[in-house]
C-alpha cells in the first residue's frame, strides 16, 4: 500500500473516531437531561383520573319565581359518593347563573346512615344558621333530598342535628322537619328542561338502546335521535314523558338501530317548538357501539 493510501485510511479512522465521540457525548447529554428515560422504551403518559359524576340540586331565584336547578358535578372516584354529594351542596358554587347554595358553608356532615332505603343525615349545628326565607328553606330541604335520592339505594331522607331530632324540628324557622322522612320531588326542578339518565356519556351501547331521563317540555313530547360522528342519522323516534310542562315527567324509550360496528356518535334528546319546528333544549350524549 502506498504512503498516500495509508494516509487516507488513517484520516478516515480519525474522522470515524471523532464522530463516535460526538455521538457518545450527545447520548450522555440526553441521559442527563432525562435521567429517568430508558433507552429504546417509550415513556407512557400518565392517564387522567376518571371522575365520578354526581347530580346536585341548587336553589335559583328570579324576579318571578324560585325553583331548583340540577347540575352534574365531577368528584374523585375514591370519595364517599353520598358524603361527596352533600359536600358539593355545602362547599361548591353552582354553575347555572342565578343559582345559589342554601346550606351554610360552616356546616359539617357528621354521618350518613342508610337502611332499608332511608338515609338519615346528621349535620353539625351550623346547618341551622341558614337565612334564605320560607321559599328558600322549603326548596333547600328538597335540594338535599333530591341530591341524595339520585342514588338508587336511597328512597327517603331524614335529618338530625348533632345526633338529635327535637332541636332540629323547627329547622330554619319557617319550615320544620315534622313531615320527615322526605321523598324525592322533581316538580320544582325547572332547569335543565331535559336530562338523560341512561345511557351514560361514553357508554358502549347496543340495539335496542334504552333511553331514559326527565323532561319538562310542551305536551310532554320528547324526540330521540342517534347520529354518527359525521352527523348522519342512524335512528330516531319519539316518546311521551309522564307529565308535560309546566310539570316535569319521566320518559323511557327503546331505540332500535342498525349501525356498522365499531363506531361512535351521539344520542340527541330534545323537543320541537310547535311554532317553528326548532329543536330546543337539546342534550347530546356521546356513545360508542
Amino acid at each position: 500500500m502506498s504512503w498516500y493510501k495509508k494516509k487516507s485510511v488513517l484520516l478516515a479512522l480519525i474522522v470515524l473516531l471523532l464522530v463516535s465521540f460526538a455521538l457518545a457525548g450527545c447520548n450522555a447529554l440526553e441521559e442527563k437531561e432525562n435521567p429517568g428515560a430508558t433507552p429504546g422504551v417509550q415513556q407512557d403518559a400518565k392517564e387522567p383520573e376518571q371522575k365520578l359524576n354526581l347530580a346536585a340540586y341548587y336553589v335559583k331565584t328570579t324576579e318571578n319565581d324560585t325553583y331548583l336547578v340540577r347540575e352534574i358535578h365531577q368528584v374523585s372516584p375514591a370519595a364517599d359518593a353520598h358524603r361527596a354529594a352533600l359536600e358539593e351542596l355545602i362547599n361548591v358554587n353552582p354553575v347555572i347563573p342565578g343559582a345559589a347554595r342554601v346550606l351554610p358553608a360552616a356546616t359539617k356532615v357528621n354521618s350518613i346512615n342508610i337502611k332499608d332505603g332511608l338515609a338519615t343525615v346528621d349535620f353539625s349545628k351550623e346547618v341551622l344558621s341558614a337565612n334564605v326565607g320560607a321559599a328558600g328553606e322549603a326548596l333547600g330541604i328538597k335540594s338535599i333530598v333530591n341530591t341524595l335520592t339520585e342514588f338508587p339505594e336511597i328512597n327517603k331522607v331524614s335529618f338530625t342535628v348533632e345526633g338529635k331530632t327535637d332541636e332540629a324540628m323547627d329547622w330554619w324557622g319557617h319550615v320544620g322537619l315534622y313531615q320527615q322522612p322526605f321523598s324525592r320531588d322533581l316538580s320544582c326542578v325547572d332547569e335543565p328542561a331535559i336530562w338523560v339518565n341512561s345511557p351514560q356519556s361514553g357508554q358502549k351501547v347496543a340495539s335496542p338502546l334504552e333511553v331514559s331521563g326527565s323532561a319538562r317540555v310542551f305536551e310532554a313530547t320528547v324526540n330521540i335521535r342517534l347520529v354518527d360522528n359525521a352527523g348522519k342519522t342512524i335512528a330516531e323516534g319519539f316518546t311521551t314523558a309522564s307529565e308535560g310542562a309546566p310539570g316535569r315527567g319521566n320518559f323511557k324509550y327503546s331505540l332500535d338501530f342498525d349501525a356498522p360496528a365499531p363506531g361512535q356518535g351521539e344520542l340527541e334528546v330534545f323537543w320541537t317548538s310547535p311554532k317553528d319546528g326548532k329543536e330546543l333544549d337539546k342534550v347530546s350524549v356521546p356513545v360508542n357501539w
